[in-house]
């Protein structure tokens, strides 16, 4: 163990000695003052604290974000309700060409997103996708909303697979899960709360100022996005080494919870650039699979970009039909940890069997309960490809980026002329959604080999980057690096 893992070990034994020993000068002294949160008297509550910490900091808003950046997506679908096709000119093919060209740019932009700082870069992206947005409303012709739409996609781009990467460097693996349930929550609500929202402004700023309502729509929602990103900037976290508002002590506190989590610091170590973390992940076939899957997942969801058409296909009003829309996505919020896209099955073999208004109503139910069943898939991602945070970061985006692929195929998947009752749209989705199973159980199946191998394993010597992220871990527990190692051993994937 190195001078300084020497040291640390030394604060982590005597924390509890009185304050007058720990004020004391020099690089020790930091140490004790770094470690008295790592004490067994005190360290539960300090835990319970940081969590708490983060539960009422860092998800709400990251949440609040995640709302607004599906209702900014998702508006043209509301727009296009009140006249946006007829007021652009704008074709069938065109329309969904619309939704797609947003993906052709969010897709590549995915990977970069993930290796910047995240306090800035995100609350950056939102300002600049909530500000396009906004454009979008002075759109005159099918050029004009183009461009605007390829620019949405691109600062979008920054943050999901960020979101899902940034709570996993602050949260242990079996956190995680439940936060990003939370999180997709948000997503699903936000189904819900720009039906309504689009409702309300559809109905009551048509002509206002000589201006359309589906402009007012873009307006409206890009500066409440914009006013969001600017807060942001305050609210959000960095990493738990370099977060400016956590003491010392707390943040030293983050990182041994992560470390004593894996089995190993979660850092990268001095070797391991992003682009290298980049490698990592391409030559790791878990990715790849899991890029397919995902793709696949999206394509057979891809109704969730045609809900309001969905709706409309029951034969109400504009503004009832934006209101019916938003029941299903608060029931898929309140299940969302409970259901899986099995449901978005059933409720397309409904879809395809009958067209009564009650029939399909209950199929736009499931529809949005089983949507529910894609919150946890970039988690697993995290829990498959845990270390180092460079790699995980990666894979993230390569999944993420890769697997928006099926929302760009999807675009063209549910056509007007396939409706009312959008029968082909439905099948594509149900075979969609069985090869995302059979991909599920294959990632399935490698893990649970994985985890044998490391029953297996017994690991008596590491070298390298391994090595030197285990003696991270040793030197931020204060404990021996035989210690950190026999935790490594108890490492295994979550299935």
């Amino acid at each position: 163990m190195s001078v300084e893992g020497k040291s640390d070990a030394t604060a982590v034994h005597t924390e509890d000695r009185p304050p007058s020993i720990t004020s004391s000068t020099g690089s020790a002294a930091r140490g004790l003052l770094d470690g008295e949160l790592l004490a067994k008297d005190v360290r539960p509550a300090a835990e319970r604290k940081l969590v708490r910490t983060l539960d009422f900091r860092l998800l709400p808003t990251i949440i609040l974000i995640f709302i607004m950046n599906y209702i900014d997506r998702v508006a043209v679908t509301a727009a296009r309700l009140k006249g946006l096709e007829q007021d652009l000119g704008l074709t069938d093919i065109q329309y969904e060409t619309v939704l797609a060209v947003l993906y052709a740019s969010y897709v590549p932009a995915q990977i970069p997103s993930n290796m910047c700082r995240p306090s800035y870069y995100i609350p950056l992206c939102v300002v600049l996708w909530g500000l396009t947005s906004a454009l979008t409303g002075v759109a005159k012709d099918y050029a004009g909303i183009l461009v605007a739409r390829v620019f949405v996609g691109l600062p979008e781009a920054a943050f999901y697979p960020g979101a899902i990467f940034l709570l996993s460097r602050w949260y242990t693996r079996q956190e995680l899960a439940f936060r990003s349930a939370i999180l997709y929550g948000g997503l699903l609500i936000s189904n819900a709360f720009g039906s309504l929202m689009a409702a309300g402004i559809l109905s009551n700023m048509e002509g206002k100022m000589g201006i359309r309502a589906w402009r007012w729509l873009f307006y409206i929602e890009g500066a409440i996005t914009i006013v969001i990103g600017l807060l942001a900037i305050y609210l959000l976290p960095d990493y738990p080494h370099n977060t400016r508002w956590l003491s010392p002590a707390q943040r030293r506190l983050a990182q041994v919870r992560l470390a004593e989590d894996a089995g190993e610091a979660d850092e990268d170590s001095a070797t391991e650039s992003a682009f290298t973390g980049l490698i990592m992940a391409l030559k790791d076939p878990k990715v790849p699979i899991f890029a397919l899957m995902t793709c696949s997942q999206l394509l057979g969801l891809s109704f969730v970009n045609f809900f309001p058409t969905i709706a409309g296909t029951l034969g109400f009003s504009t503004t009832v039909t934006l209101l019916i829309a938003a029941p299903p996505w608060i029931l898929a919020t309140i299940v969302c940890c409970l259901n899986a896209w099995h449901a978005v099955i059933l409720a397309y073999i409904i879809g395809t069997t009958t067209m009564s208004i009650s029939g399909r109503y209950f199929a736009m139910f499931l529809m949005a309960c089983g949507y529910a069943g894609f919150a946890l898939t970039l988690v697993w991602v995290s829990n498959a490809v845990p270390r180092p945070p460079a790699k995980r970061s990666a894979a993230m985006g390569i999944v993420n980026g890769f697997g928006n692929l099926g929302n760009l195929i999807g675009s063209y998947v549910w056509k007007s002329s396939w409706g009312p009752d959008y029968h082909p749209s439905m099948f594509i989705g149900i075979a969609a959604l069985g090869f995302a199973t059979v991909l599920a159980f294959v990632i399935r199946t490698i893990l649970v080999r994985q985890n044998r191998q490391l029953e297996r394993e017994e690991i008596a010597y590491m070298t390298g980057a391994g090595r030197e992220r285990i003696e991270e871990a040793a030197r931020l527990e204060g404990i021996t690096f035989e210690e950190a190692l026999q935790r490594k051993q108890g490492f295994r994937y979550l299935l």
